[in-house]
């Protein structure tokens, strides 16, 4: 059943997205890291990113997962590279780590595939769902190995009003992002990620969302 949407739920909901979004300035790095999804927005944002001379390396990761499953007939990072090449993305340019199901193993597949592969990359663009960004970001730098690697995270320029589609209802994307909320608040203490602080009027709006039903998603 669908959840109903007032006005103060579509304004709690503008206020948990963009708090998840960080708004961060791009440089130039040594690749572009894409955290797979049901998106295939994001696929293209970052092969967009490779081929306006951001980073000369551009990695996809992640197997199919609960939302994925049944969308995709391949994992979401083979799904996801064929969109770069699509876009001339050239093929010996392109990583694929095809078997993390959480942002843990995208990290440390990734992480490892890299060494077995004998590269190494000191600055990174990671790139995200605009309201997974700050616990992306969060994760990486919490469990990334090399503590010298440097992170900027970028997402398509969507505001909450923009970003929903066919398959990232207004209602799925909601459910998700507060559940994401609760985990950078609960994560830290688990290891899973560093420290953020959440404003009061963030996580009031997210407290209010969850009793508006959207409790889908959360840990």
């Amino acid at each position: 059943m669908a959840v109903e949407t007032t006005d103060q739920v579509h304004q709690d909901a503008t206020l948990v997205y963009n708090f998840h979004r960080m708004n961060m300035p791009l440089h130039p790095a040594d690749a572009i890291f894409c955290l797979c999804s049901l998106d295939t927005r994001i696929a293209a944002h970052a092969a967009q990113l490779y081929l306006d001379g951001l980073a000369p390396y551009l990695i996809y990761s992640g197997d199919s997962g609960a939302l994925t499953k049944g969308l995709f007939s391949e994992p979401e990072a083979v799904v996801f590279a064929a969109i770069a090449r699509e876009m001339g993305v050239p093929e010996d340019k392109i990583i694929v780590e095809p078997r993390a199901r959480n942002t843990g193993e995208n990290v440390r597949f990734t992480y490892a595939l890299l060494k077995e592969r004998g590269l190494e990359f000191n600055k990174l663009v990671l790139v995200q769902k605009p309201y997974m960004e700050r616990r992306t970001y969060a994760t990486f730098r919490k469990q990334w190995p090399d503590e010298a690697t440097a992170f900027t995270v970028s997402s398509p320029k969507l505001s909450f009003d923009e970003y929903p589609d066919a398959s990232n209802t207004r209602e799925l994307v909601t459910s998700i992002m507060v559940g994401d909320l609760i985990r950078i608040r609960e994560y830290p203490t688990r290891g899973f990620q560093i420290e953020q602080e959440i404003p009061v009027e963030v996580w009031e709006a997210g407290q209010r969302l969850v009793r508006a039903g959207f409790d889908k998603h959360l840990p």
